[in-house]
């Protein structure tokens, strides 16, 4: 009686073992380090680029080491989180801001062994470990010239329609259109039909003779209203690539007119999210023009791919656009069965599949092209006549051809696009996935956050788990002695297990999770006291040792899991209903929940039975 299989003990012992593994990466503190990574997902680092940072470093009197190069990122340790800050700005000044992302992070120090089984530190959230904050700032003046042009298009169909014939029609200064005509006849023709297509736009007029305009601007309320639908829109657009690249907790929020504030907890991979959030990635689809096409109907673009550049050069396309990336739902890579090569399956949503449709139905046997954009945004200094220099940052959009091929029937919602290399496939796919910014933005300020809770409320909270585990390990001694010892051993194991599988699953443990940790020791325990107590109460009942040990497990165990299930349910309602430190609070509940049932029911059984099983017992030390 009370004896496990051998094949029992095995699994226990495996478990145990399994959750101490995956468990001691939490034992080894990261070191602050800064990450040097390619604005191209495809761009490789070598040693130069180290060297070259290196040689900046210690110019500027900076202590680092363990400088290792990846292939794509390269890794540089510091001596101390001070030096973060003015180290990733002197790296910065010598590598140069086009080419390279330079960002904060934490270089782990998980022994190797460890990390080839997979075992990683658990992730700490803002209000313990905080994390990286970064500044944004939407450029709102873009989104207002991408309406105009679009705008310039449309009031020359209008135009055409009402028989104002005109003499040009043109974006001045990326803030008016102005439409020129040879009489005024012509231009209150204009003047009428563009008053009664276009409430958004005021209209003014100039010229004499046989010089007349008409300038068309939008109105305050239109402008106000497509800032708002800008920064909107890149709003969700981060918090969407955000939840795509896995980081756990992340705050992003607006900050005044046109800025967003991101705040990544834990400094992970902060060159990685640092590229994704800022880069600007769209597509675009044009056919290609026709040989005695206008000029100003036309444009030039070159081929993205070198090999192709160098043979053709680039094509003309025309000015109309058919669609944009804004018009994808979902976007997935795959690979070219023939070829072997990446592709980006594209899937448009409704009206995207009927303009697509549309466009190619009609141009069956021309070329389509499919434009990459690019945006980025470069410092200048402008020097003004007292001699006075300011930073601003330009934009700079790169528009390029990656494919351009023969529209063999009329497509659909669904397609294909080709020509992109392997990483770059990946962003393009994930930047669509998680919606096309709206503007462009670039980065304001960056810089490391400390915990939100500060240390001393930090220190509050990890003590009352070292109180509580204190407090509930005597009183398991003093109450119920051998067994009360046997519940310690299987409520360490059963911490070890919540710590390990919270760090397995990616976890993010807050402040409310460590609240979870210390009702999770009550609860683990609680399962024993129910066991301990039956078998007390059996013993004072006469019956036999051996057997009140058997009765007490095997009927305090239905009362166990009726109990804990009841909790568990109530950790997925908060999960599925509350957010933030909610959730983090029933995410370590239901883990604790789970690793307590078996350390409580299989764990402290097998070691009574160690302790009692296949002997002559006279009495219990109960």
């Amino acid at each position: 009686m009370n004896r496990y299989p051998l094949w029992k003990y095995l699994l226990i012992l495996a478990i145990a073992a399994l959750g101490f593994i995956y468990a001691a990466p939490n034992l080894y503190a990261p070191d602050p380090a800064v990450q040097i990574s390619g604005q191209s997902s495809d761009r490789k680092l070598d040693q130069s680029v180290l060297d070259k940072a290196e040689k900046a470093l210690n110019d500027a009197g900076i202590q680092y080491f363990g400088g290792e190069v990846s292939g794509k990122s390269i890794l540089i340790r510091l001596k101390s989180i001070e030096e973060q800050l003015p180290a990733k700005r002197t790296i910065q000044d010598a590598l140069g801001n086009r080419n390279y992302v330079v960002a904060l992070n934490l270089a782990s120090t998980t022994p190797e062994w460890l990390s080839k089984l997979g075992a990683s530190p658990m992730k700490l959230g803002l209000d313990l470990a905080g994390g990286v904050h970064f500044l944004m700032e939407v450029d709102t003046d873009s989104i207002i010239k991408t309406n105009l042009e679009s705008y310039t298009q449309d009031v020359k169909s209008k135009l055409r329609a009402a028989k104002a014939r005109y003499r040009s029609v043109e974006l001045v200064n990326d803030r008016e259109i102005v439409a020129h005509f040879r009489s005024d006849e012509l231009r209150n023709k204009g003047m009428s039909a563009l008053r009664s297509n276009f409430p958004q736009m005021q209209f003014t007029e100039s010229g004499s003779g046989n010089n007349l305009a008409i300038h068309a601007t939008l109105t305050k309320p239109e402008i106000k209203k497509l800032q708002d639908y800008a920064v909107s829109q890149n709003l969700t657009t981060l918090r969407n690539r955000v939840n795509e690249l896995g980081v756990a907790e992340p705050i992003v929020q607006r900050q005044g007119r046109n800025r967003i504030v991101v705040e990544l907890p834990g400094v992970q991979d902060t060159a990685e999210a640092k590229r994704i959030i800022g880069k600007t990635a769209n597509l675009e689809f044009r056919m290609e023009a026709k040989q005695d096409a206008l000029v100003t109907n036309k444009e030039y673009f070159e081929y993205r791919n070198p090999q192709q550049r160098a043979a053709y050069g680039g094509a003309w396309l025309e000015r109309k656009v058919i669609i944009k990336g804004d018009r994808v739902t979902n976007a997935r890579v795959g690979y070219d069965r023939q070829t072997g090569y990446p592709q980006v399956n594209i899937t448009l949503d409704s009206r995207g599949g009927e303009q697509m449709h549309r466009a190619t139905w009609k141009n069956v046997g021309r070329r389509m092209g499919t434009l990459f954009i690019e945006s980025r945004f470069e410092p200048k200094t402008i020097v003004d006549a007292d001699g006075n220099k300011t930073v601003v940052q330009k934009r700079v959009d790169d528009k390029k051809i990656i494919s351009l091929a023969t529209v063999q029937s009329a497509l659909g919602k669904q397609f294909r696009v080709t020509g992109l290399e392997p990483g770059e496939a990946q962003d393009l796919a994930l930047l669509l996935r998680a919606g096309a910014l709206a503007a462009p933005m670039y980065f304001v300020e960056e810089r490391v956050i400390g915990p939100s809770l500060g240390a001393d409320n930090i220190d509050v909270g990890i003590m009352s788990v070292k109180i509580g585990l204190a407090a509930v390990v005597v009183c398991m001694l003093l109450l119920y002695r051998a067994f009360g010892l046997a519940a310690n051993i299987a409520l360490g194991i059963n911490m070890v297990l919540l710590v390990a599988v919270m760090s397995i699953i990616g976890a993010t443990l807050t402040l409310p999770g460590i609240a979870g940790m210390v009702l999770t020791i009550g609860m683990a325990v609680d399962a024993n006291v129910l066991i301990f107590s039956r078998i007390r109460e059996e013993l004072r009942n006469g019956m036999p040792p051996q057997s009140a040990i058997s009765t007490g497990f095997d009927n305090a165990y239905s009362a166990i899991v009726d109990a804990n299930i009841t909790t568990l349910i109530v950790a997925v309602i908060l999960y599925a209903i509350g957010s933030g430190p909610v959730q983090g609070f029933a995410v370590t509940l239901s883990i604790g929940i789970l690793t307590s049932m078996f350390s409580a029911i299989m764990g402290t059984r097998a070691l009574i039975n160690l302790f009692y099983g296949g002997r002559r017992v006279q009495k219990l030390w109960i």
